[in-house]
């Protein structure tokens, strides 16, 4: 182990034993039980959490983690299968930057084992959501179908899967095979069954998959039969043909000396007909072809890429066509096409190296709740709102969700520092719909319900009408006073973030993501998706102005706290003289009112505002995200530039294009990184892009480097 890699703490050791026993539990009560208590998605979510923990300190993977196995034990009613070919399960990416790790390793696993320029292609498949089936056939008759158990040992379902239309009882040649596949009901045939249980007065059934694991796993076949079930048949464990001498491929074992017949007599739409003598597949492509061959009902929507860039391009165009089919998956799993890389390649003690699981942006994921604040709405209804660990959800990242009032929070029994479950519906703000109780450790803190929220101005006070969910400030104007104060905030005159105006401030107010100042800087780019009206390009440009903004100097920053009878001019009298916000921030009335143009009245309101508890909280917030920076008009720099706007495009002959911004800024200029037609001049390199040709189409002036030093000098 490496002596100087980082060692983990004991609150990351209770964590993975926490996310151990929770992943154990659920995992037996949907797998074994067929009782699911939380979501797929958010079991998903923990076991990644599991995995990212495991990856980083792999001191900590031991034998019994859930990460190592498979699935759990059958269920006892069931007679139990060994399996002759032990059931792999795939790992799972969950990002594009994770897929593209996964290709990285694959290619490094080729190169060691002798591929001087690894070039693998890949096949993609929908990952159906249904329940895995291991079927094995004796000279093309179905003699047994069994569950995939814990890898080893399954359950024996022949009967069941004997009444599945689309599994062939009697193959289309006569070898003996191995395949695995999945069973799944069809969405409209879960709507089905659920109009004739509703009209029957009988609870209705939660979701196909659960369903079809359910029909599969009844000891009354006929139940099976009824449910109406079907199959996609993706791989081929093992293969043989009799007597003669036995070659192996990936896992797969195949006799030559049997199989020497094509068959080709029998009927096919393509009249594409394998004889494994001479055309054994090479490709996960043509093993699928050979399924289908051979009867097997196949997923059509499979495709071949080039490279890892198309499979992104893949995922990313079924997440959005998915719904249409009349079955649910839950991402792409994707495979090295070719067989000799992946006898190449391999397995690890779990999971094979030339495939994984690319699931699609869970709706449901679990996070860590860290705090909980509160907003005040249009009507000064007194909003709690969840501070999150960021998190992936619906493929966006969020740091916020509603817990809509007092009686939510009591229902849900929710704490600061809970593992809770995530919700997403939609474009909506997400919902904490419940905690994860089993990771509790009792260093929880459970949540009290303020009297007082600075946030509504006053005195703070809040007040809860009889037979109403809702608390509501005291203050009748109070959202009106958070409202400007917020649109001063982000003004050109104090943080300067184009872009994020009065409306964005509004809609980020409405829909509770924001409470104070600092909220501001700690949003994520899906935080900005979730509101009306937003797109990716438009929540980016959101969430770079917020970027940009986070340098500011001492003036702007004390005009952008609102303390009251404080502007701009006072705001930099201040700074002249104190030089620090710690020094402004520990001064005496004296102090404030010994300022040339501070009287007594300004000096007091100084004094009272960074007294109060809540002001210095702000204050603190805020230099967590942002940083002060010298102001040379402060200092006394030169005004050559004032009233000036520079945008610098290009690379500059001497110049890097930070320094050619300093030295705008210290001549009392301004820098934007945007041309519009407010702009003075376009400082002007080689390779300028876009912002030069705007600047010509604005009839912004144009200089280089020499005329924008001549200006400076």
């Amino acid at each position: 182990m490496n002596a100087h890699a980082p060692k983990p703490t004991r609150d990351v050791i209770e964590r993975l034993h926490k996310l151990k026993e929770t992943i154990e539990l659920h995992r037996y009560n949907y797998h074994v039980l067929d009782k699911q208590e939380i979501s797929e998605e958010a079991l998903d979510s923990l076991k990644h959490e599991l995995v990212e923990i495991e990856t980083k300190y792999p001191e900590l993977i031991t034998p019994d983690s859930p990460s190592q196995r498979v699935a759990g034990k059958p269920l006892p009613e069931f007679k139990k299968v060994r399996h002759t070919v032990p059931q792999w399960s795939f790992n799972d990416a969950f990002s594009p930057e994770e897929m593209r790790e996964f290709d990285a390793r694959v290619k490094r696993f080729m190169i060691q084992g002798g591929i001087s320029d690894p070039r693998p292609t890949y096949v993609n498949e929908h990952k159906i959501d249904g329940l895995k089936v291991v079927m094995e056939y004796e000279d093309g008759k179905l003699i047994r179908a069994a569950t995939r158990g814990d890898g080893t040992v399954g359950e024996d379902v022949t009967e069941n899967v004997r009444t599945i239309q689309s599994v062939p009882l009697v193959l289309r040649r006569p070898i003996s095979i191995i395949v695995e596949g999945e069973i799944w009901m069809a969405k409209s045939t879960l709507e089905s069954l659920n109009k004739k249980r509703a009209s029957d007065g009988l609870p209705l059934f939660a979701n196909p998959r659960n369903l079809a694991a359910g029909s599969i796993r009844q000891l009354d076949a006929k139940i099976a039969a009824e449910r109406q079930l079907d199959s996609f048949i993706y791989d081929i464990a093992k293969l043989e043909g009799g007597e003669g001498k036995d070659f192996v491929f990936r896992n797969w074992q195949v006799n030559p000396a049997k199989t020497t017949s094509s068959n080709s007599s029998l009927p096919h739409p393509e009249n594409k007909i394998f004889s494994l003598a001479s055309s054994v597949p090479q490709t996960q492509h043509d093993e699928l072809e050979f399924l289908r061959d051979l009867g097997f009902k196949v997923n059509k929507h499979y495709r071949q890429s080039k490279d890892i860039e198309g499979v992104i391009e893949y995922w990313r165009e079924w997440q959005t066509k998915m719904s249409k089919q009349d079955y649910w998956a839950d991402g792409v799993v994707v495979k090295v096409d070719e067989n000799e890389y992946q006898r190449l390649l391999g397995y690890t003690g779990k999971a094979p190296r030339w495939g994984i699981a690319f699931k699609f942006p869970g709706e449901e994921v679990t996070t860590i709740l860290e705090d909980i604040t509160f907003q005040v709405g249009r009507t000064g209804v007194v909003t709690p709102v969840a501070n999150l660990k960021p998190v992936s959800i619906g493929g966006s990242t969020v740091s916020r969700a509603t817990l809509h009032n007092e009686d939510e929070i009591r229902r849900l029994d929710v704490r600061v520092g809970d593992t809770v479950i995530l919700k997403k519906a939609g474009d909506v703000i997400p919902d904490i719909i419940k905690v994860v109780m089993e990771m509790r450790t009792g260093k929880e803190k459970p949540f009290r319900w303020p009297t007082h929220v600075a946030a509504c101005g006053g005195d703070g006070r809040i007040v809860r009408e009889p037979g109403e969910a809702a608390w509501k400030c005291a203050a009748g104007d109070s959202f009106e006073q958070q409202k400007r104060k917020f649109y001063y905030f982000v003004s050109k005159h104090c943080f300067d973030m184009d872009g994020v105006g009065p409306k964005v401030i509004d809609a980020l107010l409405e829909a509770q993501l924001i409470s104070t100042f600092a909220d501001i800087f700690t949003l994520e780019k899906g935080d900005v998706l979730s509101l009306p009206r937003f797109a990716e390009k438009s929540a980016e440009n959101v969430i770079a102005a917020i970027e940009k903004a986070r340098k500011v100097t001492l003036p702007r920053f004390l005009a952008s706290l609102s303390i009251p009878q404080v502007g701009e001019e006072t705001a930099y009298d201040l700074a002249k003289h104190f030089k620090s916000i710690d020094d402004i921030i520990d001064a005496s009335k004296e102090e404030f009112e010994s300022i040339y143009g501070v009287g007594p009245k300004v000096a007091e309101s100084l004094y009272t505002w960074f007294g109060e508890h809540d002001n210095r909280k702000l204050v603190n917030a805020l230099l967590k995200q942002i940083k002060i920076v010298k102001d040379e008009a402060v200092s006394g720099g030169s005004k050559k530039l004032e009233g000036k706007s520079f945008v610098f495009t290009g690379t500059l002959p001497t110049l890097a294009r930070e320094d050619g911004q300093r030295m705008v800024r210290e001549n009392g200029g301004d820098v934007s990184s945007s041309v519009s037609k407010n702009t003075s001049f376009v400082v002007a390199g080689e390779e300028a892009g876009s912002k030069l040709d705007k600047a010509r189409d604005l009839g912004v002036q144009i200089i280089t480097e020499e005329e924008f030093l001549k200006m400076v000098r």
